[in-house]
């Protein structure tokens, strides 16, 4: 998913670093909100970030795309602290990884924030809420979050190189064409990251429900 600089027109990278705003300015609004109302929430905020940096850091190259495959870990921030918070998250620990890990690129943080920080966090997001209105149980409902979230965070990755690099192969193909070279190694990835999120989760309402208020509150345990 970490996209390398000059992959992707730099036109095409202005325009993901645009929509990537559109999500970004309301989550620092919501999280400067929080931290009004709630001290702790930074410092929580804080080991949310550094969770996401850890997991989306172990990556495995993938030559014929000029990306890399790893667990997101965006599914479980978005159901901590919320999808606008995650990608507000997301577009820090991009910057960070690109400039101390050189993984991606400064000019391909909007488009890898908009893959990783907005899809991949806002369908884990919509899949955990889904399954939790119908009263699913929580590590099924977790689970099926980093399910979904991983694999969309790849598909919306493909779809980027896709619509820049198709040429004049068909569009739809050469996506396929991309997701598929992520595929050997994210499937299995996708299937971690789902057993990851869910017992994470899991452990957190066991041990630490405090944390997690508005999860028990709004959807119980």
């Amino acid at each position: 998913m970490h996209i390398e600089d000059g992959i992707l027109p730099l036109t095409a990278c202005a325009v993901y670093y645009a929509v990537t705003a559109v999500f970004v300015v309301p989550g620092i609004y919501e999280i400067k909100r929080k931290i009004k109302t709630n001290l702790a929430y930074k410092p929580f905020l804080a080991m949310i970030g550094v969770a996401v940096f850890v997991i989306s850091a172990m990556h495995l190259p993938v030559p014929v795309t000029g990306s890399s495959s790893h667990p997101c870990g965006t599914p479980l921030a978005a159901i901590i602290i919320g999808p606008f918070a995650t990608a507000v998250v997301s577009m820090i620990v991009l910057f960070f990884q690109a400039v101390f890990l050189g993984h991606g690129g400064i000019t391909t943080i909007g488009a890898n924030t908009v893959s990783m920080g907005i899809a991949g966090a806002f369908s884990g997001y919509a899949v955990w809420k889904f399954f939790r209105a119908f009263r699913f149980p929580l590590w099924l409902a977790a689970g099926m979050a980093g399910l979904v979230g991983d694999l969309v965070t790849y598909l919306t990755s493909a779809f980027e190189l896709a619509l820049s690099l198709h040429g004049n192969v068909p569009l739809v193909k050469q996506w396929m064409i991309f997701f598929m070279g992520y595929g050997p190694t994210q499937l299995p990835l996708a299937v971690a990251e789902a057993v990851f999120t869910a017992a994470v989760l899991q452990a957190m309402v066991s041990r630490r429900p405090d944390l997690l208020p508005g999860i028990l509150t709004r959807t119980g345990a």
